[in-house]
């Protein structure tokens, strides 16, 4: 049986999609490649051809040797912000997946009404000014606990794991306490291994949500050797300038201020390009853990 031929209609729709998806990852792509490029140039070319440029003339690493070579200031700020990823999102799981699987069992006496307080929070929050206080109170401020603790549980991943909990079939619980299994040995040894999809997920939430957050850090971190690499590339997109020049050995020519800041979008933005093409289906299957029961 011979293949159905395309009509003209839709060979001609075939070239034009083909076209206009090619045009806007072309208008995607352009900002990212004109960055880039002005990475690399000199003072020189930067004051004669302007701030940004999509080819430059002569390339130059004089942005990159400032940041990499001639200081810590990066490497330091990597440290921190790795320590926050790998130490906050799993101590964020430990507490969301043992919180949820509490709430999600249905003998826990005044359950609903731990689970209203948590849904309130979602709702109405007690402002910077309060938490500023509190974080001041508790000696968390200008430490690396401040960037974890505060937000140890989210209540939204909470009731994601919370309803996937309530999807697994009750009688497994029950098998296993007729078996002589504690809580807690359910928890870790049934319940655990079998929601590592939605684990998975969350944990992936919680490590984004670590990786992009910068705001929690300018604001309670008062040291430069304590700040993730978000607030220091932010500090030099608003100044062109490095907060902490005692960090970075003297040059004698530096580079312009477009080729530093370009520089350092590259260099904080690189990690997460190469990780975002294989972690984005975890965002897709994601959004359905918890919503379907049965």
């Amino acid at each position: 049986m011979s293949a159905i031929k395309p009509t003209i209609g839709e060979r001609t729709f075939d070239v034009f999609n083909i076209i206009i998806l090619a045009v806007l990852s072309l208008l995607f792509l352009i900002p990212f490649l004109a960055v880039f490029s002005t990475s690399f140039i000199s003072a020189e070319e930067s004051m004669r051809r302007g701030a940004f440029v999509l080819i430059p003339e002569k390339i130059d690493f004089g942005a990159y040797d400032m940041l990499l070579n001639r200081g810590m200031i990066i490497y330091n700020a990597y440290k921190v912000t790795l320590f926050r990823i790998t130490v906050g999102t799993l101590l964020n799981l430990l507490f969301t997946a043992t919180l949820a699987y509490g709430l999600s069992r249905r003998t826990l006496p005044g359950r609903n009404v731990f689970v209203l307080i948590i849904f309130i929070t979602m709702i109405f929050h007690g402002g910077l000014i309060p938490t500023y206080m509190l974080i001041d109170k508790l000696g968390l401020k200008d430490t690396l606990w401040v960037l974890v603790i505060p937000g140890l549980i989210s209540a939204w991943n909470l009731f994601i794991m919370r309803n996937f909990f309530l999807a697994l079939p009750e009688e497994l619980e029950e098998s296993a306490i007729i078996d002589g299994a504690t809580p807690a040995v359910i928890l870790w040894k049934i319940i655990i291994p079998l929601s590592m999809p939605a684990i998975a997920t969350i944990g992936l939430f919680y490590t984004v949500h670590h990786w992009n957050d910068w705001f929690g850090a300018s604001i309670y971190i008062n040291s430069q050797s304590k700040l993730p690499i978000q607030v220091v590339m932010r500090n030099i997109l608003l100044t062109g300038l490095l907060q902490d020049e005692t960090q970075v050995e003297y040059i004698r020519d530096p580079p312009p201020a477009a080729s530093l800041k370009s520089a350092v979008v590259i260099i904080s933005t690189l990690p997460i390009l190469f990780v975002y093409p294989f972690i984005q289906r975890f965002f897709v299957k994601g959004m359905m853990v918890g919503s379907i029961k049965g």
